[in-house]
């Protein structure tokens, strides 16, 4: 049985980033171990992945991540279900403290891919467009697209980041931002678990003990190349029980940039 990692709502290229130079690299560095809750996981390095995003309503509920990818756009999961009354925050890492220099932005635009299914979760991809270009800081700058050319191998360590539940039953999301490092899986290997609901604009990663849940939908697969991290996939959808012996499904970045260079220039 697969879930899309959905909104944990209360029930129970240079074209993109401007300054490519910039993209990528964190001021703070992370710590990662084995790369070195997502399940599994552990707490992040405050300010380590400064491009991460807490996709909140008006109440200020968490319900999916984000990745800021320019000054004025960030990307998430189509099934999020984003909206213009909804709150960008960036810069957080405890979502219980209030004494974090955040910043919360407010959406201009949400544009979701026209070929989005919801039933098959293809094409599960969103844009936001900000009302205003953010300021980058030490907590807060975006991360680099994948290109559409580019290979990310299976076996490949990559770490994906959230404040999804870590355990699928919990009735709660961790305050504190969590991070687990998982391998990419080969499509061969990928669709052995999940078979003919994989296609060409998937990527799977984890089945190592680890893995996406709940509440960490939109969020970032980010791998690293030339020493910058690049966003290689979007929290999409998984296990039910959130699994830590199958892989969680993101939505492939490589096979949709060519779409958000599209959207992100015509508007």
């Amino acid at each position: 049985m697969s879930i899309r990692f959905g909104k944990s709502r209360r029930e129970g290229e240079e074209s993109v980033t401007e300054g490519a130079q910039e993209c990528g690299v964190q001021a703070i560095k992370p710590v990662i171990s084995g790369y070195a809750r997502i399940v599994n996981g552990e707490e992040a390095v405050s300010g380590s992945w400064p491009w991460q995003i807490s996709l909140q309503d008006r109440t200020n509920w968490h319900f999916c991540g984000a990745s800021l990818i320019s000054s004025q756009w960030v990307v998430t999961a189509a099934h999020c279900g984003v909206s213009t009354s909804d709150r960008i925050v960036l810069g957080e890492h405890d979502r219980g403290s209030s004494d974090e220099p955040i910043f919360v932005a407010s959406v201009a635009k949400v544009i979701t891919h026209p070929n989005w299914n919801s039933n098959t979760i293809n094409n599960d991809i969103t844009l936001i467009k900000l009302s205003s270009p953010v300021t980058f800081t030490d907590r807060i700058s975006p991360v680099c697209l994948a290109e559409a050319t580019d290979d990310y191998p299976g076996g490949l360590l990559c770490v994906t980041t959230g404040w999804g539940k870590t355990r699928y039953n919990s009735f709660t999301t961790p305050n504190k931002l969590q991070q687990t490092a998982l391998p990419l899986l080969t499509p061969a290997n990928f669709r052995t678990y999940w078979g003919s609901n994989i296609t060409d604009i998937m990527i799977c990663a984890g089945a190592a003990g680890a893995s996406s849940c709940m509440g960490d939908s939109g969020g970032p697969l980010v791998c690293q190349k030339n020493g910058a991290w690049h966003l290689v996939g979007i929290v999409s959808w998984g296990s039910s029980i959130c699994s830590t012996s199958t892989p969680a499904v993101y939505a492939r970045v490589t096979a949709l940039r060519s779409w958000i260079d599209q959207t992100i220039a015509a508007n």
